[in-house]
């Protein structure tokens, strides 16, 4: 892919989050709706387009952890909200020169985690568990070798011992297992038709409705040089 192929020849190891979810979409992996921008009069009229509530990131390919560095704002629901927002973001971003996300904020209580990494003995090896915060505290997660065929896919969904967080429970809808199993099965395939991708990383997939939606997303790369 070009923006792979690009990242490497750049000689960086990671792409940064709007990045990620370029190749996603590639992939038919659904993601939130999100815009580049670089100054306030951008950043307005983005908001405007996208309509609030709104999430701001700052977007680099250095910045992994964004949370614990304050460089995310959530739920941002007015123009007075989102310019107080960027500023507070580009003060510590340090002239960088990076850029801000501005991200559709995606509601749900449900959290997931879906991800992949490079086995050396296996290869492409897809996992999917409890996302969010539990990720690590719980490790409720399960693997696949790739590629995954849609039985695969659902196995791994019941294997989890949070499985009926994808059950209909408390007013909320079941997930759509079909949109889930298909997404399990295209980070696979990113892994087999893209042998530079070490690692993905899509944390947290909320469950919008019925709806899985990749909302944040890492993809780490294996340059020559490593």
């Amino acid at each position: 892919m070009k923006i792979i192929a690009k990242a490497i020849k750049e000689g960086r190891t990671s792409l940064s989050e709007h990045e990620a979810k370029q190749v996603l979409a590639t992939y038919q992996i659904p993601v939130a709706r999100e815009i580049l921008v670089d100054d306030v009069k951008d950043l307005i009229d983005t908001a405007r387009e996208i309509g609030y509530p709104i999430v701001l990131k700052w977007c680099s390919s250095d910045i992994a952890h964004k949370t614990e560095k304050g460089l995310i704002k959530i739920d941002i629901r007015d123009e007075k909200e989102a310019r107080a927002a960027f500023k507070e973001i580009m003060g510590k971003m340090d002239g960088t020169g990076d850029s801000v996300l501005v991200q559709d904020m995606i509601e749900g209580k449900r959290e997931l985690v879906v991800g992949l990494t490079r086995d050396p003995q296996f290869g492409p090896c897809v996992m999917f568990g409890l996302g969010g915060i539990f990720t690590e505290i719980l490790k409720d997660i399960s693997f696949r070798v790739a590629p995954l065929e849609k039985r695969d896919a659902l196995e791994m969904m019941r294997e989890i011992k949070g499985h009926k967080i994808l059950e209909a429970v408390r007013g909320m809808p079941a997930v759509d297992m079909d949109m889930l199993a298909d997404i399990l099965i295209n980070v696979g395939k990113i892994g087999l038709e893209n042998e530079s991708v070490k690692e993905i990383d899509i944390n947290p997939v909320i469950i919008s409705g019925n709806r899985p939606v990749a909302v944040d997303a890492l993809i780490v790369l294996e340059t020559p040089e490593s």
